[in-house]
């Protein structure tokens, strides 16, 4: 047994409702209940089942999500091929081709209007930043609720990096080990200058 598939698509496509990636409905095999979610893969989008049906017909939505570049939150454009960072995501220039990553009902409302997975919310609740800028060395935040702490669940400073406590106030844990030795101060407790190695 078949069904009729239709995929719904998310704020920041340009593809007309009811079109799938080859530009016409597709059957698929039927859901064995209606919560049940299976993912698939088309045109290089991951695409998910939903458990709304509507006359017989099953809603896709497209999922954005990938990976881009040093492992980070991504934006997968039209094209299911390439992935943008997160934070070049209504920056007001085009990264995708389409310009799907710049459009009015993505970039309407920051960051209400963008995906959840694209957003992090630092601890202060007035301010949030990309989801590629959580976890990338940088105090994003402010309060560096992006880079210590459960929010953020970052991973200890990795082998580019030196542990302390930072002078900067654009560090919050480490430092980056291209400062180690530079003459500056960048640790509290001068590490930096006389324990770790560029």
């Amino acid at each position: 047994m078949s069904i009729t598939v239709r995929e719904v698509v998310l704020p920041g496509t340009n593809r007309e409702e009811g079109k799938g990636p080859a530009g016409r409905c597709r059957a698929v095999p039927a859901l064995h209940s209606p919560s049940h979610h299976q993912p698939f893969l088309g045109s290089g989008v991951l695409f998910h089942r939903a458990v709304v049906t509507l006359g017989g017909t099953i809603m896709l939505h497209v999922n954005r999500f990938c990976t881009a570049s040093n492992n980070r939150t991504g934006f997968l454009c039209d094209d299911g091929v390439t992935c943008i960072p997160a934070s070049q995501v209504c920056d007001r220039v085009s990264s995708c081709r389409n310009g799907e990553d710049e459009q009015e009902k993505l970039c309407g409302d920051l960051p209400h209007s963008l995906p959840g997975y694209l957003v992090f919310r630092c601890s202060n609740p007035m301010y949030w930043v990309y989801a590629d800028q959580r976890c990338n060395g940088m105090n994003d935040c402010g309060d560096c609720s992006d880079e210590m702490g459960s929010l953020a669940a970052c991973p200890p400073c990795g082998s580019a990096w030196w542990s302390c406590s930072p002078v900067l106030y654009e560090f919050c844990s480490c430092v980056p080990r291209r400062l180690c030795r530079d003459g500056v101060q960048h640790c509290l407790s001068w590490s930096d200058e006389y324990i770790c190695r560029p």
